[in-house]
């Protein structure tokens, strides 16, 4: 009996202590291949390259930047800072949609095939957002752990956030190693950071990202590269800022916008257009890199022009357009908005009518602009230019300028102000705002009950006023 219990007992001990060291050599075996898949991200080669690649319709090789690519004075600059030869600092891209941010840090990584650096894209939902990072760091926030089963509280029991800051940790720690081995930084890109949507969740995601920031640009561990087309994230992460760099990127100036124009007509099409006709264009669309792609990929040029300035227009009255003295009250609030949209939109054409010179025949278009708190003050409302600059009608610049956000919807401007009736319209539509404001301001009394012959007596008495009924009869024994 003895004899038997002791053998079970040994057997227990045996197989719980396997067991123990069998989960203890999975737990280290696990937390060794999270950090080492992580490092694996970072490796040469990188999934948004190829897709990059194909999306453009070239092959991933040293030559593509010979056939499509179209170089800029800052690329030097970006390919310093994305191949971790610059440290101490994190960078923020600021410009319009579609003047090439984002491929310019594309081409950068594609000259350093990718090692050292991941890339995502921004999204406003902070699950999809913590998916997205996940995927660029090949990181699983533990939720294939198997020990998970035996915890009370499982991997997702957690905020999106804070799955986020473990993330950031790891991160962290193959940095640590990565600067040991190669001395240089990792770089993290978030692309397209204006999705983060501006409530109190985005604020709380961007404060974390910006003080990790803050902390590896200090250290030397990580350089974390922030892309926006909308002026306000710039505006959030400056409220913190110490070690963050600015960088505007801007439409290409005349002569290298013909130049691209020119090297685009002659790979999609084999041709070589006049100087004459590429000026038209570049009059037109201006030197957007977007725009200049559409046009040389069309069979008429100066048709696809006129079709982009029309597309502009449409979304700027889509968006924008007053409804004169006949507008109905329900309306009133976006009608205030659309009617300061349009007064700063005449107020840009009536300055650019004062400007001694709008055209320069080197750099190209100098289009109007008005500092942010005068744009503020144009439109009386403080509250709208920064919605304005989300849908791509306005752009607000690094440097606090308010002006359109493109020369097409400039010229868009410039027709929709010079429309006959336009202003008497404009001013129809500001005074019936201002009527049903006063309205509303308006307090109707509505008196009761008085009997036949009577007069209401109201008399200011100390502390208010006495409202009293004086009948006929009481007038008589007076």
């Amino acid at each position: 009996m003895l004899e038997a219990a002791a053998t079970s007992f040994a057997s227990i001990l045996v197989l719980g202590a396997g067991f123990a060291i069998a989960a203890y050599c999975y737990h280290k075996g696990y937390k060794w291949m999270v950090l080492k898949k992580m490092e694996n991200a970072f490796a040469p080669g990188d999934p948004v390259l190829d897709l990059a690649a194909i999306g453009k319709d070239i092959p991933l090789s040293k030559t593509a930047a010979a056939t499509h690519w179209v170089h800029r004075p800052e690329q030097s600059l970006v390919d310093d800072v994305v191949a971790g030869r610059t440290g101490g600092h994190y960078h923020l891209f600021i410009g319009e949609k579609g003047t090439g941010k984002s491929s310019m840090l594309l081409e950068a990584m594609r000259k350093i095939n990718g090692e050292g650096v991941a890339m995502f894209e921004a999204h406003a939902d902070l699950e999809i957002f913590r998916i997205r990072l996940g995927k660029a760091l090949d990181y699983e926030y533990h939720e294939d752990y198997m020990g998970s089963y035996f915890s009370e509280r499982g991997p997702r029991d957690t905020t999106a956030l804070l799955d986020i800051e473990r993330a950031l940790n790891k991160l962290e720690k193959v940095a640590l190693k990565r600067r040991a081995k190669v001395g240089r930084p990792l770089v993290l890109i978030i692309n397209q950071m204006h999705l983060i949507r501006d409530d109190e969740d985005g604020k709380d995601l961007i404060e974390l990202l910006q003080q990790r920031a803050e902390q590896w640009a200090a250290a030397n561990l990580v350089t974390m590269i922030f892309n926006s087309d909308d002026y306000w994230i710039y505006e959030r992460l400056k409220q913190l800022a110490t070690r963050m760099e600015v960088h505007t990127i801007m439409d290409l100036p005349k002569a290298q916008a013909i130049a691209a124009l020119k090297n685009y007509r002659e790979r999609y099409f084999g041709e070589t257009p006049s100087h004459h006709l590429l000026e038209q264009v570049y009059d037109r669309v201006g030197g957007r890199l977007n725009f200049l792609n559409r046009v040389a990929k069309s069979e008429d040029m100066l048709a696809t022009c006129d079709k982009i300035k029309e597309a502009e227009k449409t979304w700027f009255l889509n968006q924008c357009w007053i409804l004169g003295e006949e507008m109905d009250d329900d309306v009133m609030d976006q009608q205030k908005w659309a009617a300061a949209a349009v007064v700063l939109a005449t107020a840009l054409v009536d300055k650019e009518a004062e400007m001694e010179k709008t055209y320069d025949p080197e750099t190209g278009h100098v289009l109007p602009s008005f500092p942010l708190h005068k744009a503020q003050e144009i439109m009386t409302r403080a509250d709208f230019v920064r919605a304005l600059d989300r849908l791509n009608l306005f752009s607000i610049t690094s440097d606090a300028q308010v002006r359109a956000s493109s020369v097409p919807m400039h010229h868009a401007f410039r027709e929709i102000v010079a429309q006959p009736g336009f202003r008497e319209h404009l001013q129809a539509t500001i005074d019936r705002i201002a009527a049903i404001e006063s309205l509303g301001r308006t307090r109707e009394l509505v008196a009761k009950d008085l009997v036949h012959g009577a007069k209401y007596e109201i008399r200011k008495v100390p502390g208010g006023v006495d409202v009293s009924i004086r009948k006929e009869e009481d007038e008589k024994d007076d």
